[in-house]
């Protein structure tokens, strides 16, 4: 029979082999809080980063000036090339600006470089009469037929506007390969955000191709009668893959060899980032 200083030694040993199990559990539970906190805290840190690079306002339009340019549900203008360094787009920055009614530019060239205006130009051009562009670039040049028959609001504020040198070193901010190449923003302040101060209304075309390969178009908002400055001229296929929602107002006639290389320097997986910088450097309006 053991002693009573025996069984006393041995329950003073069974109670202190019951705390040191006790502080190894809490020691263990602490430990899982602590590993949980952490791996909870670096997860919320690594989805603030992904928010953080990518941007994402759950809108799949671009919004430029208050223009945008979009595919018909369910097209496509993405590309399997690997990506390339987007190029640093540099805007010509602001001219002169014109309050109260803008005045027709001469002729021939000679308007100061404006780039502001209170109000839409009235109609400067003779709708009868048959309108060509022709834009210099650092690609070459692109000659356009201007509609003024279906679109004569529109060919008449583009004319002004190339009059008033709007768009003489503006470059070609978003470009999607398969799609289209966009300009017509010379103050920002970012690119594809500026716009000539007023907007003007749809003139939209009907058929059952709107937009063929080479159509100079304008862009928008996305809401109705929202065009300004920014247009853009398609590739082929590209018009297949846009709502009946812009309006067309010229086909390119000499130079679509340039467009086509032009529309090659832009990245479809950023929506049109180029990856090289293409810029106007001139527009010459003719009348016949």
């Amino acid at each position: 029979m053991p002693t009573e200083k025996r069984q006393r030694q041995d329950q003073g040993r069974l109670a202190r082999l019951e705390a040191e199990r006790q502080a190894q559990r809490r020691a263990q539970r602490n430990k899982n809080v602590r590993n949980l906190l952490i791996l909870l805290g670096a997860l919320v840190l690594v989805a603030l980063a992904i928010s953080l690079l990518s941007g994402d306002d759950g809108e799949d339009e671009v919004s430029t000036e208050g223009t945008t340019t979009t595919t018909e549900e369910g097209a496509t203008d993405d590309t399997s090339e690997d990506p390339v360094a987007p190029a640093e787009v540099i805007l010509p920055g602001a001219g002169a600006s014109i309050t109260g009614e803008t005045p027709c530019p001469p002729e021939d060239g000679s308007a100061d470089r404006t780039t502001s205006f209170e109000q839409a130009p009235p109609m400067c051009i003779d709708p009868s009469s048959t309108y060509t562009a022709t834009l210099v670039t650092t690609e070459g040049d692109i000659v356009i037929e201007l509609d003024a028959e279906a679109a004569p609001e529109t060919v008449n504020n583009f004319v002004v506007l190339a009059r008033y040198d709007f768009y003489d070193n503006v470059p070609f901010h978003r470009i999607i390969p398969g799609f289209m190449v966009q300009a017509g923003d010379p103050v920002g302040p970012t690119p594809g955000t500026g716009g000539p101060g007023y907007t003007i209304p749809d003139e939209l075309p009907t058929g059952d191709d709107p937009y063929p390969t080479g159509t100079l178009a304008m862009a928008n908002t996305g809401q109705p009668n929202s065009g300004g400055g920014q247009w853009f001229i398609t590739v082929e296929g590209g018009g297949a893959q846009l709502t009946p929602t812009y309006t067309a107002f010229g086909r390119v006639v000499e130079g679509q060899d340039v467009v086509d290389e032009i529309n090659q320097h832009g990245d479809a997986a950023t929506n049109g980032t180029p990856t090289k910088i293409v810029a106007i450097t001139d527009v010459t309006i003719t009348e016949s």
